[in-house]
């Protein structure tokens, strides 16, 4: 690929073209940063139970609580035992599979091989939640707030049984996952209603500065990538521009 003076200057052009859009982009993202940014540090923080209570029977709005999330009512499977507010039991199947691999011998000729493998595959889900749970001394309906990840919990072995995938007795398992009863952290919602949003996030282990902090700094990192991907498309129509035949420069 040569590249002549014309294509060059040329470059130069789509350079300065790509970068007054991308300030262009980007001032509409930092305009909409800086608003986000005034909203969070215009929420009212709470740590009270009774203030809570409050700032949603009085429409308060935006507002960052901390609190501990817990479990009104607690679940569990009999063989595992505990409490959580949420848990899950996954039946997994060793199912046999097979591949069409093609290789080269030492003459280098080439030829088709069926290789076999096994892998664990989900065969059933069962799940379990709470009714009602609990958070700031409020008592809401299982998913108003988003739970934390559930963890794996403990996995119990099963008999075999015959797969009508590969038409022959396999290894069963059963994994299990829970959600513990009890978390503190911190929500971001808007209260009126007397309520907070369905699916509202919860911040496990976040201090109301912890945060108001990372809302602020993850729209910082948003405008970082935006620019890296920007300047990595900048230079790709650059190149795509000096790959084709720009006769038409001359």
């Amino acid at each position: 690929m040569e590249i002549t003076k014309r294509e060059v200057l040329a470059s130069v052009s789509i350079v300065a073209v790509m970068l007054l859009i991308g300030f262009l982009i980007s001032g509409k993202i930092q305009n909409s940063i800086m608003d986000n940014n005034e909203r969070y540090n215009k929420a009212v923080k709470i740590e009270d139970e009774e203030l809570f209570r409050y700032g949603m029977d009085t429409n308060v709005g935006n507002a960052f609580v901390y609190g501990d999330l817990e479990a009104v009512d607690t679940v569990t499977f009999p063989e595992i035992g505990g409490e959580y507010i949420f848990c899950e039991k996954v039946e997994e199947r060793y199912e046999r599979h097979e591949e069409e691999v093609t290789k080269t011998d030492s003459d280098g000729n080439e030829y088709t091989e069926t290789e076999v493998y096994y892998e664990w595959e989900t065969e059933n889900v069962e799940s379990l939640h709470a009714k009602e749970i609990e958070f700031c001394g409020s008592i809401f309906p299982y998913g108003k707030i988003d739970l934390p990840h559930s963890k794996h919990v403990k996995t119990i072995p099963g008999d075999k049984v015959y797969s009508w995938e590969s038409g022959e007795r396999v290894k069963v398992r059963f994994v299990y996952y829970g959600v513990k009863t009890k978390y503190k952290g911190t929500i971001f919602a808007d209260l009126k209603d007397g309520t907070i949003p369905a699916k509202t996030h919860f911040y496990k282990n976040s201090s109301l500065n912890d945060t108001v902090e990372m809302f602020e700094t993850n729209a910082t990192v948003a405008m970082v990538i935006f620019w890296i991907i920007w300047i990595i498309l900048t230079g790709a129509v650059v190149y795509g521009f000096y790959y084709l035949d720009n006769e038409w420069l001359e």
